[in-house]
């Protein structure tokens, strides 16, 4: 539990599937204090979020009076603490106008969850890349072009005059998870490094030869078997027949357009790598940077609103 913050102002709250992130606020949206935690949705009932809540940050409450906490991300969604109906596209990212307020025990706490977005027909939905994509606008509300949000799920958004036109998602960092750690193709893959030259070139092959990916990625294992291929250079194969595969079939999103990548290491350098090696342009920007704009923003709305 954290020790009492002063010129606490509000909490940014980021609540993933398996992480919560907590940043304790100011009245200038400067970050005081961050924690983290592993207590995600998946870890906790509906009925154990505020006590969650207060055991991160209980002591740096006030004694008197009301602290906004403004969250992003799985604690909307229907597993989660409250349901907070989707936006539909075309839309703005959705900020503190379209958040639900969440009745809680101690008055102490005056909780705002933001809403995903949704996609019909064409269903798809997103929860927590919001609000990302709403703290890059705030920063570029001009932006005409594409934001790429790789992770479990990768979103392709298309934006157009400040509002999320369409989307895509993508899982290929859930299949790449399921594949090195439950297929027979976890026991030719090392836990962690990174062959460049070896992923580059399952890109290309599978951009150019989508149809052969399933037979390549047995050829990992004959090849582990029968010419001791190296684990890093197979594990970065899998890696880039997966992403390569999702490029070819997200090719109207990233083609000719202005590409925003939300991330700037790890599985974001490899769809940077990717996307330049395929002729498009893009950069870069922290993902955690974008989160907490996002969140900021909705606060400053919620202080305007105020009387």
């Amino acid at each position: 539990m954290t020790k009492e913050v002063e010129n606490l102002s509000w909490i940014a709250a980021d609540w993933g599937t398996s992480h919560l992130r907590l940043w304790l606020m100011d009245d200038q949206n400067k970050v005081l204090q961050h924690i983290g935690s592993d207590r995600g949705m998946s870890t906790l009932q509906s009925d154990q979020y505020e006590a969650t809540l207060l055991d991160l940050i209980g002591d740096a409450l006030p004694a008197q009076g009301t602290l906004p906490v403004v969250c992003c991300g799985m604690a909307g969604s229907r597993q989660g603490w409250v349901e907070a109906p989707y936006t539909q596209v075309p839309c703005a990212p959705p900020t503190i106008d379209d958040a639900t307020q969440v009745q809680t025990k101690d008055q102490r706490l005056n909780v705002f969850i933001l809403p995903g977005i949704k996609q019909l027909p064409a269903a798809d939905v997103m929860r927590g890349e919001e609000t990302q994509i709403a703290g890059f606008l705030a920063g570029s509300p001009d932006f005409d072009g594409v934001i790429c949000l790789p992770g479990t799920h990768c979103k392709w958004v298309h934006i157009s005059a400040g509002e999320v036109v369409s989307f895509r998602t993508f899982m290929t960092g859930e299949l790449f998870a399921l594949i090195c750690n439950s297929s027979v193709l976890r026991h030719s893959v090392g836990e962690d490094g990174w062959d460049a030259e070896a992923f580059e070139a399952a890109v290309s092959d599978a951009i150019s030869r989508p149809s052969a990916v399933s037979g390549n990625l047995f050829s990992i294992r004959a090849e582990s078997l029968l010419c001791d291929l190296d684990s890093t250079a197979a594990r970065s194969r899998i890696s880039g027949l997966l992403i390569g595969i999702e490029l070819a079939a997200a090719r109207p999103y990233w083609l000719g357009q202005d590409v925003v990548i939300v991330g700037e290491s790890g599985i974001a350098s490899a769809y940077g790598s990717a996307l330049v090696q395929q002729g498009a342009m893009a950069r870069n920007v922290t993902a955690e940077d974008m989160t907490l704009k996002g969140l900021s923003a909705a606060y400053d709305k919620l202080v305007e609103m105020t009387p």
